[in-house]
């Protein structure tokens, strides 16, 4: 047979999703893949049982229906402070893992390099290959995963095309501060180069740390393609709606890639998530609260078990730093936690560019009752 193509030969399994089919082997509560076990809100899937009822069964609009791209529009500018032309700077997409990879192929051509912090969501390294382009990692240290502002700039000056920032990060739980921003921003501007934002963990950050979108920074409006979803901040990880946002000569090329890509996201879940955009204030603020619950229900834990950890400033996820095991795999660490334990983690290696094994990431986007029940567990982990 033909061989399959080299692009792909290097492509491992997520181990974020094989640790999901680990927990469900050893019946583990499942702290690894990044979603939810309650419901979206009533109104949500009541609307979501009308679009249905309604006949909305056919292709949207290939780019988004028109009335979510206005209610997005209106969502995003109150909370940017920023005006939005719904018809000419959106792009609906199937999740932000498509609007992720949409940004990169409408920005990179095969060979041009594209910077990430590390740790970093695992499929930016994936959307880079896969779009032909060279993945150039800039370190976030831990245990506070600040960065070095000459290692930054080392990696700009080495002639990038993009770079992507996820804030608040996943995994680390980073907020990124105005002012490192500004510094990345003054780089941006001084070698030319775009900005692919991930920003689905807007709305959960935590006190005393306020998200900044990086397209209100000055300048940055016009070298930033901001990628986020409807996923975290709804609970509807399976409903796969996820937007584009960037300047209209930016948007008309993302559009042309996505079409190819996927076409168009599901009609009637298009047609039915209107209803949440259209929630006031208080939902984002009751939001935030109740993940900054979860959050502390679980560090409460694993304060219990006298283990280092970094408290999240966004985002729902926590590094568990698991050295004093001596464990060399944290793939092998994970899978022994998963059986003798009963909590599944990610290994933090799938994070990292330069083989780190000191972490795993535990997720606490559940209910209080599974965190406590969780937590019981974690106990036997005490040093």
């Amino acid at each position: 047979m033909p061989r399959t193509s080299h692009r792909t030969a290097g492509f491992t399994e997520s181990l974020i999703r094989e640790m999901s089919r680990v927990a469900a082997q050893h019946g583990a509560i499942n702290l690894s893949q990044g979603f939810p076990d309650w419901d979206p809100p009533a109104a949500l899937v009541e609307a979501g049982k009308a679009a249905m009822d309604a006949g909305r069964h056919q292709y949207a609009v290939t780019w988004g229906a028109p009335e979510l791209r206005a209610a997005l529009g209106a969502k995003i500018a109150r909370f940017t402070g920023r005006p939005v032309d719904a018809d000419r700077e959106l792009v609906v997409t199937c999740g932000a893992t498509e609007a992720m990879m949409a940004a990169f192929m409408t920005v990179c051509d095969p060979g041009d390099k594209v910077g990430m912090f590390s740790p970093f969501y695992e499929n930016y390294n994936a959307d880079a290959i896969l779009s032909g382009a060279q993945p150039v990692h800039v370190p976030l240290h831990p245990p506070h995963y600040r960065f070095d502002p000459a290692e930054l700039r080392r990696v700009f000056a080495s002639g990038l095309k993009a770079f992507v920032l996820c804030n608040p990060s996943n995994p680390c739980g980073r907020v990124f501060t105005r002012e490192e921003l500004l510094q990345i921003a003054a780089l941006a501007e001084e070698f030319d180069t775009w900005v692919l934002t991930d920003e689905v963990y807007e709305h959960i950050v935590f006190a005393p740390h306020r998200h900044t979108y990086f397209s209100t920074l000055p300048g940055m409006a016009q070298r930033t393609l901001m990628c986020s979803s409807l996923s975290k901040t709804f609970s509807i990880t399976g409903w796969r709606l996820g937007y584009l946002h960037a300047a209209p000569g930016v948007i008309a090329q993302a559009r042309k890639v996505h079409d190819f890509l996927t076409v168009g996201a599901a009609a009637p879940l298009q047609h039915a998530v209107v209803t949440a955009l259209n929630f006031p204030a208080s939902y984002y603020d009751g939001l935030a609260a109740e993940y900054a619950a979860s959050r502390d229900v679980l560090l409460s834990y694993l304060d219990q078990t006298g283990l280092s950890y970094t408290r999240p400033e966004g985002a729902y996820f926590v590094m568990l730093d698991i050295s004093p095991f001596g464990y060399a795999s944290d793939v092998e660490f994970a899978h022994w936690m998963t059986k003798e334990i009963g909590v599944a983690p990610v290994p933090g290696s799938s994070f990292f560019a330069n083989g780190e094994n000191r972490y795993v990431r535990l997720n606490f986007a559940k209910k209080p009752a599974t965190l406590h029940a969780a937590g019981e567990r974690l106990l036997k982990l005490k040093r």
